[in-house]
């Protein structure tokens, strides 16, 4: 399985980060992305990357910390996106559920490093918290000039046709496995086979068994699970169709 979507340098993992990643082979994780959230962040993304073979990376800056980005941020994104381990440009976004960062600045620096992502010909990694119609609109600004994955989907069947028919994947992480997660379910059982990748963003939205645990990467085998139960597909397959299709997607994965 690949963790397409984690944050294991939070300081939750702060106690046991290489015990854990030392662990994931044996649990059934062949790699795992590392998502940036900020210049520093992703800095330090590249060196765990650099540390362990099956860890990769997004250089970003995420919606909330959009505020006060350096003039030059864009340059060292982009010198960041030259690492052989930097698979794309992420997390980015919009986040209107907390508004860390004022709504305007959050809209320049999303089209900002959405244009950066057109020039490096990189692949994108999309944060959408109540802020789905100025997303749309960003991406089809981009329309067959930028693709990549709406990352922990949360949407509606109806959000998640436009993603679609924009080029982008659609990741599912625990909050697929919650009770409530009605509309999900239906996303769940209509992305096409060649659009589907699982995450767990942990350490957060730990899945059902888990709930109430911080969230790893081994986790995302329950995920796995809960998709295999609603698109009635074989486990084996699923797997093989959601690491093929992280690969294709991020095309610096090494095969």
């Amino acid at each position: 399985m690949i963790d397409s979507h984690c944050h294991l340098l939070e300081e939750r993992f702060d106690s046991d980060r290489e015990e854990l990643i030392a662990g994931l082979g044996g649990a059934g994780v062949s790699a795992v992305i590392e998502a940036g959230t900020n210049l520093a962040d992703s800095v330090q993304a590249r060196d765990l990357s650099r540390a362990h073979p099956m860890i990769y990376f997004l250089a970003g800056v995420h919606p909330h910390e959009v505020a006060g980005v350096p003039e030059n941020y864009l340059g060292r994104l982009g010198e960041l996106y030259r690492d052989e381990k930097c698979l794309g440009i992420g997390e980015i976004g919009l986040d209107y559920h907390y508004d860390f960062s004022p709504r305007a600045v959050q809209l320049r620096v999303f089209d900002e490093q959405l244009s950066l992502a057109k020039a490096l010909s990189a692949p994108v990694c999309i944060h959408s918290r109540e802020a789905t119609q100025h997303v749309l609109e960003g991406l089809a600004r981009y329309r067959g000039e930028v693709i990549g994955v709406l990352h922990c989907f949360s949407g509606s069947v109806e959000t998640a046709k436009a993603c679609l028919d924009l080029g982008y994947y659609i990741s599912f992480a625990g909050p697929v496995t919650f009770k409530n997660a009605n509309k999900l379910l239906d996303v769940a059982k209509m992305v096409p086979d060649d659009r589907i990748l699982i995450e767990t963003d942990s350490p957060y939205l730990a899945p059902v068994p888990m709930r109430g645990k911080r969230n790893q990467p081994a986790f995302v085998a329950h995920t796995l699970d809960r998709l295999c139960e609603l698109r009635n597909q074989n486990r084996e397959a699923l797997e093989r169709l959601t690491e093929e299709n992280t690969q294709r997607l991020y095309g610096k994965m090494v095969k």
